[in-house]
């Protein structure tokens, strides 16, 4: 089923590119291994895919340390300020930075670890008070307060389109995001990963700009919540 779904996915993008003039190569699938198994996990690593998504800490650093070391694992999740010392040694990029605190606390951390955190900046597109992030009128702000510090480095922006029932309905907020992100100015911040949409609506996340997609079910099948 893994194989059938990733050839599917891999079609789907490839049109999704088309419809903006890009080619598939430069779109970044990052498979979401929330509640998978190690081997379904590796069984996508042998079909090639390298960058893997988990927004648990608990659950992925047991994974991470069974699994191939050439995987590159992003978090993806709600960081909390006291999990970021288990963060940083495993995950290559951080897609939630959303909020000032955090950002002081992976600048702390850095320095303890002597490394660079990599992350994106979440920005919370809908406006809607149920999920974290920064409003967009605060964007550069943040970004402007970030490039203070020599321990971390935004590479671009994600985001979580509001839940609607038709994909279609969600382009007005990937095109707003895609905006922000092309007319990022901000010195010593380069604009690298616009990482926007998931199983329901990637498509249309790629056709407004996205260079990263976050995909669990399309890949893996519909899973039980925990």
């Amino acid at each position: 089923m893994l194989e059938s779904n990733l050839e599917e996915v891999k079609k789907r993008l490839a049109r999704a590119a088309a419809k903006r003039n890009a080619s598939p190569g430069e779109i970044n699938l990052v498979a979401v291994t929330k509640d998978v198994s190690r081997e379904a996990i590796m069984e996508a690593w042998k079909l090639g895919l390298r960058d893997f998504g988990e927004n648990r800490v608990q659950e992925a650093i047991p994974k991470i340390k069974s699994l191939p070391p050439d995987i590159r694992w992003h978090f993806i999740g709600h960081l909390q300020s006291n999990k970021v010392k288990y963060v940083l040694p495993s995950f290559q990029l951080i897609h939630s930075l959303d909020r000032g605190k955090l950002a002081r606390a992976l600048q702390k951390e850095g320095e303890k670890q002597d490394k660079v955190v990599h992350c994106l900046l979440q920005v919370n597109v809908g406006m809607e008070r149920s999920k974290s992030g920064f409003h967009p009128d605060e964007v550069e702000d943040a970004l402007i307060e970030a490039a203070r510090y020599k321990s971390l480095k935004v590479l671009g922006l994600m985001a979580i389109a509001p839940f609607l029932p038709e994909p279609e309905e969600l382009r007005p907020y990937f095109r707003r995001l895609f905006q922000i992100y092309k007319n990022i100015t901000v010195p010593g911040v380069q604009m690298k990963y616009l990482s926007m949409g998931m199983s329901s609506d990637f498509e249309v996340a790629v056709e407004e700009g996205a260079n990263v997609v976050r995909l669990g079910s399309a890949l893996f099948g519909e899973r039980s919540e925990k």
